[in-house]
């Protein structure tokens, strides 16, 4: 086995650290079967550099499909082009409120020990709006995602990386061809800015975006084409926190049993990586024997509650699953 494997194998025997190990032996079974894996991005993963080693998941055939908050979409772009004006705070509990000004006249917004600079929001803006200004005038409709595929595929953007660009969780699925879904998508930079223009005059209306109901359609045609009608494991789901991201997505299955009334598996794997606790349904989208009762996963189904850091705990399956 390689290093990450020896050292989960010897030393995560017990409580959380035990499931971890048992939700990547069961990824990887799931994989290896021809199962296909969606993966929920909450949080942010992206400035986390989580693309590191979800990028090469992509590629390396072991994630076929992504949805992921609206800022983790954008997030992943803007550490492509600007990581090396981004600013690391060691210290950032110890932060005063006159701290935290300091860094917004700056022009530097904090995720955690995080700064992003404001410039990159503004140079991402004026390549995005020129895509929606295009697709506007054609009568032309794409999703968050398919936009900032357009914006990659600017030759012009290339000499702006400041990151290896396989680091790109973001690149590695435009050149793989799995699709991103970003539920609720205003609530971010990017779709603060598209509204922001809409209301400015510098685009007729709200059409050239493809909605979140749209977006879920297409999710559940997506599932309906890959959950391999018991000739292999159907899709796994593998959640990243909590939130908009991971509950969109998996009610594309009871959608289609009880919605639409047609047959197909349920969800043939999940995994959920979270800090939060059950307490009077305040755990997002349900533990995982609740989604039981909700038509989500069978009795069956592998399941894994993983109470945890998913910026520690997400390489570490993706390392065992990639044999690092």
């Amino acid at each position: 086995m390689g290093a990450t494997r020896d050292f989960l194998d010897k030393h995560f025997r017990h409580f959380n650290a035990r499931e971890v190990v048992e939700a990547a032996r069961a990824y990887e079974a799931h994989v290896e079967a021809g199962g296909k894996i969606l993966v929920t991005l909450a949080g942010a993963m992206s400035t986390a550099e989580l693309g590191i080693i979800l990028a090469r998941m992509i590629r390396e055939d072991k994630v076929h499909a992504i949805s992921c908050t609206g800022a983790n979409l954008e997030e992943d772009v803007f550490n492509l082009v600007a990581n090396h004006d981004y600013e690391l705070i060691s210290s950032w509990r110890d932060l005063s409120p006159a701290d935290e000004q300091a860094l917004f006249d700056r022009g530097m917004n904090r995720v955690t020990d995080t700064c992003i600079p404001e410039a990159v929001m503004r140079e991402v803006e004026g390549r995005l709006l020129g895509c929606w200004q295009r697709a506007s005038a054609a009568g032309e409709r794409y999703t968050p995602a398919e936009y900032l595929f357009q914006v990659l595929d600017d030759p012009t953007l290339a000499q702006h990386y400041q990151i290896d660009p396989a680091r790109s969780w973001v690149l590695a699925a435009k050149e793989a061809g799995i699709p991103i879904y970003s539920p609720g998508w205003e609530d971010s930079t990017t779709g603060n800015i598209f509204a922001a223009n809409v209301m400015m005059g510098h685009l007729p209306n709200h059409l050239c975006v493809r909605t979140g109901t749209e977006q879920f359609q297409a999710l559940i045609e997506w599932y309906e084409l890959n959950h391999g009608g018991g000739g292999r494991p159907s899709v796994g789901f593998f959640q990243i926190g909590g939130g908009i991201a991971g509950d969109f997505a998996i009610c594309a299955v009871p959608c289609i049993t009880q919605d639409l009334k047609r047959e197909v598996p349920l969800w043939g794997y999940f995994c959920q990586i979270t800090d939060a606790r059950v307490s009077f349904g305040g755990y997002s989208g349900a533990p995982a024997n609740e989604k039981i009762t909700w038509g989500k996963l069978e009795v069956v189904t592998p399941r894994f509650d993983i109470n945890s850091d998913a910026s520690i705990v997400a390489p570490l399956i993706f390392g065992w699953v990639l044999g690092d």
